[in-house]
């Protein structure tokens, strides 16, 4: 019951956005936004039994890749942050659904954009269901997609598209130090499950490699790297520039995206990789130093400026 939290955004999604033309625009808002108050009913469902009652689940979807050492399985994990993160996501996207139906009545391309929507949603809820980093990093680009495709709904806009564009490279490049993270991360643990790496971190704290004359924290050097990744998605100072842009694409993208949802990727995972920060010191002082300047920072930093002229 509770995968079908996670795969029915993406079942409407594919119906809005392959059989739009054939259903309707009506009908390709009442699937999305009905999948999503449905999602929204059985996360509420979980909450109380996972948060509440105390019980979590593992839920095997299928095999994915298994070759050598390396072994991951597509499967739903629901443990009281999930709970929580299933909740905000599937009620701030109801919402998003239910108000885009109005403030969007005149667009000719709406089964388009409910299609967007619900493959943004989708992404999001198996990133923060993920068990392990590739399922992790697949909801992480997934949700970097889709919200490309958002900003850029309004493609015929030159600044919609290059908003649109600004927004992928940037995240490119925290996911660049993400995905190194993730790799440092196996070469120390051996395994990319939750499950398998956080017990062993006690263990491998001190372990280190030696580069450029310099000894790292295998532990440390991964936290911060993957920490990059959580700079992008959330819009962190040396990687906020993208954000401002962003309000190109309509106003329910700016309510789902900036104000809820993808900004709250980095923070759910550095909540959720707590056990590996908790041994990376140098780590934490760059979590702590950039979201301090991020919170503090003046106006000018974060939005561009304005000319007059004349």
């Amino acid at each position: 019951m509770y995968a079908a939290i996670v795969f029915l955004p993406i079942i409407a999604s594919a119906i809005a956005g392959l059989l739009g033309r054939v259903i309707g625009s009506r009908a390709s808002e009442l699937v999305t936004t009905g999948s999503l108050f449905a999602s929204l009913a059985l996360s509420l469902v979980a909450f109380n039994d996972v948060a509440l009652q105390g019980h979590n689940y593992i839920i095997p979807i299928l095999p994915w890749i298994d070759s050598g050492d390396f072994a991951a399985d597509w499967t739903v994990r629901i443990d009281s942050i999930t709970a929580v993160m299933l909740v905000v996501v599937t009620g701030v996207s109801s919402l998003v659904h239910l108000y885009s139906i109005g403030y969007m009545a005149d667009d000719p391309h709406r089964p388009r954009f409910f299609s967007y929507l619900s493959l943004f949603t989708f992404a999001m809820l198996m990133l923060v269901t993920a068990n392990n980093f590739l399922q992790l990093f697949f909801g992480w680009e997934g949700v970097g997609l889709a919200s490309y495709l958002l900003i850029g709904f309004w493609y015929t806009r030159p600044s919609a598209n290059a908003a649109a564009i600004k927004a992928f490279v940037v995240n490119r490049v925290g996911d660049f130090g993400f995905a190194l993270g993730i790799i440092t991360t196996f070469w120390v643990f051996g395994s990319i499950r939750f499950a398998d790496i956080f017990p062993q971190v006690t263990a491998h704290a001190h372990q280190g490699w030696i580069f450029a004359g310099h000894s790292f924290y295998a532990v440390d050097l991964a936290c911060a790297l993957l920490f990059v990744g959580a700079m992008g998605k959330s819009a962190q100072f040396f990687l906020h520039t993208w954000l401002p842009d962003a309000m190109e694409g309509p106003t329910p993208v700016s309510a789902l995206i900036h104000a809820a949802t993808m900004v709250t990727a980095g923070v759910y995972m550095v909540c959720l990789l707590s056990p590996m920060f908790e041994y990376a010191p140098t780590a934490k002082t760059i979590v702590t130093s950039i979201g301090a300047i991020t919170a503090l920072s003046p106006p000018r930093w974060a939005w561009p400026r304005t000319t007059s002229s004349g």
